[in-house]
């Protein structure tokens, strides 16, 4: 019972539903079809936003495409223009270094035009100096061998002068040496007189030298000072005063020496030798007294050395008594005329 009962309240229920399920079929139908119909136009208005939105990116893609060609002829355009200012640019540099160049060009060429024109008035002026330096050293030249002539002539009648009083002198010379011989006996200063005797014979020897000289003129060469003032001589006259000085040193010692011997006081003052200082004297190109004067500076050396044994101003080597050249210097110095 309970099954049959059961298989129908099973069946019912399952009738009821299909019934139900007959009644709301349509409803559902009606439902699907709606749906699907508004499925539909979702899908074609996707779609047409799809192939908007693809419309949209075409057009932005164009857009692009469009904006970079535009920038692409504005950059083409830009290199151009810049392409075109550069090879205006370079025009222009190559116009100014033209222009330079030709402007250095004439520049340089009228400097090499100046410094030619610098350089012959050079030449010319050159050339001139160097005629007016000839025509002076001619005119020079002329007047120096008209002075030098005049000189000669000057020279020949003061040595004619001197020659002639050294001569006179030597006359008188004679009548000294006697007197004195002859104090010189009384006063027993034997090596005094002896020394007085080879003095006066080496003087006449020296005036038989002098007939056999003979005078040659030469123009000044150097200059001496004596007495605040300068001196020109020339080569033969320095070496004339050399020797009076060297000389005197010679005869002063050998004069000292025999004042010794003989123990007499220092006093070369009186002696022959200091007054005469005539030895070696050639009666040219100094005067006598020039000459006396170097020779007694020579002498009053010579005599102290020989007087006090000692060797403060000469020297003596093989028999020979010698002025030092440093002693020399200090009283008689020469310069070469400038």
């Amino acid at each position: 019972m309970s099954n049959h009962m059961l298989k129908r309240v099973t069946l019912a229920s399952v009738l009821g539903a299909a019934l139900a399920v007959a009644a709301v079929a349509p409803a559902i139908a009606q439902d699907q079809n709606q749906q699907n119909k508004n499925q539909k136009a979702e899908r074609k208005k996707e779609k047409q936003q799809a192939q908007q939105q693809q419309q949209a990116q075409e057009q932005q893609r164009q857009q692009e495409k469009a904006a970079r060609k535009q920038k692409e002829q504005q950059q083409q355009q830009q290199a151009e223009q810049q392409r075109q200012q550069e090879k205006a640019a370079r025009k222009q540099q190559n116009q100014q270094q033209q222009q330079q160049q030709t402007e250095q060009q004439r520049q340089q060429e009228k400097a090499a035009r100046k410094q030619q024109n610098q350089q012959q008035q050079t030449d010319e002026r050159r050339q001139q100096d160097k005629a007016a330096r000839k025509q002076e050293n001619q005119q020079t030249q002329a007047k120096q061998e008209r002075l030098n002539r005049e000189r000669e002539q000057r020279e020949r009648q003061e040595q004619q002068q001197r020659l002639s009083e050294y001569r006179r002198q030597h006359e008188q010379r004679e009548r000294r040496d006697r007197e004195r011989r002859e104090r010189l006996e009384r006063e027993r200063r034997l090596a005094q007189l002896r020394y007085q005797q080879r003095y006066f014979e080496r003087l006449r020897q020296d005036n038989l030298r002098l007939q056999s000289w003979r005078y040659s003129y030469a123009p000044p060469s150097h200059r001496y000072y004596r007495g605040s003032r300068y001196y020109e001589v020339n080569q033969f006259a320095a070496d004339q005063l050399r020797q009076a000085a060297m000389l005197g040193y010679e005869e002063g010692v050998r004069d000292g020496q025999s004042d010794r011997e003989d123990h007499w006081r220092f006093d070369y003052r009186n002696s022959f030798a200091y007054e005469d200082a005539s030895y070696g004297y050639s009666g040219y190109y100094v005067s006598l007294s020039e000459y006396r004067y170097y020779f007694r500076e020579g002498f009053r050396r010579g005599y102290e050395d020989g007087y006090y044994g000692r060797w403060s101003y000469g020297s003596y080597s093989n028999g020979v008594f010698s002025l030092l050249g440093r002693i020399l210097d200090g009283f008689l110095s020469f310069r070469p005329l400038r």
